[in-house]
């Protein structure tokens, strides 16, 4: 059998930040089970720790090809700082091949009435100054190649945003348009964007296990296929885009028909 299409990501070199938990966990997890060389980034060492374990117990044929960097973006003064160290750390080797972002801290929604300046701020440090600098940077670390890739993350609540997500829907917008605009400032290095509708993740651990059925369902009536997308389902729209070399500036929308619904 040919081996063209199962050999793209083999001995690739990938970094992906928010990749401890979630869909970041998981494209970790796929990319290593094609052979790239990954590297998790978390702003705590325990949960890069738990992390390697898991995806060294997975996979333990590629044990040695997977390791993890500490990378702390929640203060927007050291977020490029911390970028800069993460990124010589990573490829004090060999450039990097392709880059996801998955990072994003945790979402306290507030009545838009409510919001201050402050509030404003601090809810984009991770997930609009994160990429917006990280894109900056990356030319210097990675392989100048339409092989290579950054791919962001948004989300269906900029089409479809619920009560008090407008701060939420306004950043993401902000990181699509980021992509599309490093898309051409960076090529031939490839930028996307995959929008993820609702995915059971980790983050439903915060919802009382008692209320966690009904939410679940509700989520399952917006969409037109009955489901909650799994992180493993999700890992396959960031997959394509490293992959695709003829891929840049693209959206991947997987939610489910959510927005149809």
């Amino acid at each position: 059998m040919s081996n063209k299409y199962n050999s793209v990501l083999a001995g690739a070199r990938v970094l992906i930040l928010g990749g401890t938990s979630g869909i970041g966990f998981c494209v970790a997890e796929h990319v290593l089970s094609q052979g790239a060389i990954v590297t998790i980034s978390s702003s705590r060492q325990s949960k890069l720790d738990d992390a390697l374990q898991r995806l060294k117990a997975s996979l333990p044929d590629s044990a040695e090809n997977v390791n993890g960097q500490v990378c702390d973006l929640s203060n927007v003064d050291s977020t490029r700082p911390n970028l800069e160290e993460l990124l010589k750390t990573v490829t004090s080797t060999h450039p990097l091949d392709h880059i996801v972002f998955t990072a994003g801290d945790g979402i306290k929604i507030k009545p838009v009435a409510d919001l201050e300046v402050e509030t404003i701020q601090k809810m984009g440090h991770v997930r609009f100054f994160g990429p917006l600098l990280l894109g900056g940077l990356a030319n210097s670390y990675m392989k100048s190649s339409r092989t290579s890739s950054i791919t962001l993350t948004s989300g269906t609540n900029i089409t479809k945003p619920g009560k008090g997500w407008t701060t939420v829907a306004g950043y993401g917008a902000g990181t699509e348009g980021i992509a599309r605009g490093l898309a051409v400032d960076l090529a031939p290095i490839r930028v996307n964007t995959v929008s993820p509708g609702a995915v059971h993740t980790e983050m439903f651990d915060d919802i009382p296990s008692d209320r966690l059925p009904s939410v679940l369902s509700r989520f399952r009536e917006r969409s037109l296929t009955d489901s909650v997308g799994t992180p493993e389902e999700l890992s396959e729209a960031y997959v394509y885009l490293m992959r695709c070399s003829f891929a840049t500036g693209s959206l991947i929308e997987v939610n489910g028909g959510s927005l149809l619904a």
